[in-house]
């Protein structure tokens, strides 16, 4: 199993998690940044365990203000390269910073992915409409719509266009991202923590993505081996791992 996105600069015991996670069957994280700071822990644990963490570099909207934006734009043009995806980026239209300033900063980012060839690892909470526009139009051949709990004629759009949506541990409550992850085939969805957000007060880390591949096997009624062994394979495509 693969964990297709963990905030691992978030969580307090690390090396904890992550032994969990090897002991659990887990083979691989994608770590993902939301700013310098984070960019940063999450490269110096590719260094360390260089084998299991995967870096991806990103710029939040939630972290976006407009005296960072050359800053946080410099250091993922720099880094980019060596990371297997560019995120977490992407709109939120219930964040206070500006709608305006958001799709501009993405936009930048986008330019960047392409360039590189990186897959994007999206976060499109009220924006699933405008994101999907905006990667289209930047080139962006592979894109996945983390913890989509969108409306399900977007999804459509979505995977027609050949993108991915991925499943988390909110499959055991979340009707709207149950509903997506039913309506998804099994060959575009990748499983993930979004480690350490809180699910039903608790705190996650890379093994509750046992919640996650046995919520997707339940909701398909499929085998949770299969779920596995297809989840698998399409995270090591998408990201090239």
């Amino acid at each position: 199993m693969i964990d297709g996105h963990a905030h691992l600069n978030e969580i307090e015991d690390v090396e904890g998690a992550l032994a969990r996670a090897r002991e659990i069957g887990i083979t691989g994280i994608v770590a993902v940044g939301m700013d310098i700071a984070s960019n940063q822990v999450t490269l110096a644990l590719h260094q360390r365990f260089h084998h299991f963490v995967h870096p991806a570099v990103g710029y939040h909207p939630w972290s976006i203000t407009p005296e960072g934006v050359e800053d946080n734009l410099a250091f993922i043009r720099e880094n980019l390269a060596g990371c297997v995806a560019l995120g977490e980026v992407g709109l939120d239209y219930q964040a206070k910073v500006k709608k305006k300033l958001q799709q501009e900063v993405l936009a930048k980012l986008l330019e960047l992915a392409a360039r590189e060839n990186k897959p994007v690892i999206l976060h499109t909470r009220f924006s699933q409409s405008r994101t999907l526009r905006m990667i289209k139009e930047a080139g962006i051949a592979r894109a996945v719509f983390h913890w989509y709990s969108g409306p399900l004629d977007i999804l459509r759009e979505i995977l027609r266009d050949g993108y991915l949506i991925s499943a988390t541990p909110a499959l055991a409550y979340s009707p709207p991202h149950q509903a997506a992850i039913q309506a998804a085939p099994l060959d575009r969805i990748l499983i993930e923590t979004d480690s350490p957000v809180v699910y039903q007060e608790e705190k996650s880390e890379p093994a509750h993505l046992v919640v996650t591949v046995r919520e997707v096997s339940r909701l398909k009624g499929m085998e949770l081996s299969r779920v596995i062994e297809t989840t698998t394979a399409n995270s090591r495509d998408f990201f090239n791992i």
